[in-house]
């Protein structure tokens, strides 16, 4: 953090005795909103300017009470410490990759390029379809899979050869092993 920004919030110094944990978490959230900060002793050495000294771990647990996420900073680079919204998804923060786009942009590009070259095979059940690549290579299609933000994908599993798709809709799973089957060429 830049030292005017630490100066800043040392500057507006809440009381010394933040002694109960309510009290203590209300400052965290205060300059969470306030500055951009990037690490949890970042932030220790913010509360221990104000006079409040915590562990790391007692700063870890007021951060999940809070509901602060660690997300990429605004500029692309760094991640910083971002109060959640409520009812806001952690995991939609977390993982700047899964931008939803419009099917067709998102079954297309590089997803395409790398259905060619390592789709085995594709089988379904229910909502899930099973893709088999060459050994080691799964979870490099799994990782393209998850940031093309196909809507109707809800997520992926990967092992070393296999890439399990879990689909939104209930019985999307042979919808889903066709089009990655398409995508490779092989229908």
């Amino acid at each position: 953090m830049s030292e005017s920004v630490h100066t800043a919030i040392a500057g507006a110094k809440a009381p010394t005795q933040l002694t109960t944990k309510t009290a203590r978490q209300a400052r965290i959230r205060e300059i969470l909103s306030s500055a951009a900060v990037g690490s949890q002793a970042e932030l220790v050495l913010i509360l221990a300017d104000e006079g409040l000294h915590v562990s790391q771990g007692t700063l870890s647990r007021d951060l999940l009470d809070v509901g602060a996420v660690r997300v990429r900073g605004a500029n692309g680079s760094g991640y910083v410490y971002r109060l959640l919204a409520d009812g806001e998804d952690p995991a939609a923060l977390t993982r700047p990759h899964a931008s939803p786009k419009s099917e067709p942009e998102a079954w297309s590009g590089k997803l395409a390029q790398l259905c060619t070259q390592l789709l085995v095979s594709a089988d379904s059940s229910a909502n899930m379809a099973v893709l088999h690549t060459p050994p080691g290579a799964a979870n490099f299609l799994a990782q393209a899979i998850d940031r093309a933000g196909i809507p109707l994908i809800l997520g992926t599993v990967a092992g070393d050869d296999t890439v399990l798709v879990i689909t939104r809709d209930p019985q999307g799973g042979d919808d889903v092993a066709r089009r990655f089957l398409d995508l490779a060429g092989a229908i």
